[in-house]
């Protein structure tokens, strides 16, 4: 799932797989939250907001089921193999 980078209230990262019809949410304190059944309209509304951390604590939050998670690091080796082809 291709995430979408932002800084809005405490949402640091945002992406959404349209197959599978869910919503991830990755936070500044390292967690993250992955919402099932939620629909292309909300994400192309979270994904366009101005307000982003509004809309999700009014739209998604207590709307739809997440399952808590972590968010994967990447070590610093690999990212600068795949900065510089290692």
């Amino acid at each position: 799932m291709e995430m979408k980078r932002i800084n809005a209230g405490k949402l640091r990262a945002i992406g959404y797989d349209a197959r599978e019809r869910m919503l991830r949410v990755e936070f500044d304190d390292g967690s993250a939250i992955d919402y099932s059944n939620v629909g292309a309209e909300v994400w192309r509304k979270l994904s366009t907001s101005g307000a982003a951390w509004s809309y999700y604590r009014d739209n998604i939050e207590e709307e739809f089921t997440g399952r808590r998670s972590t968010v994967r690091k990447e070590s610093g080796r690999k990212a600068l193999d795949d900065l510089f082809g290692g």
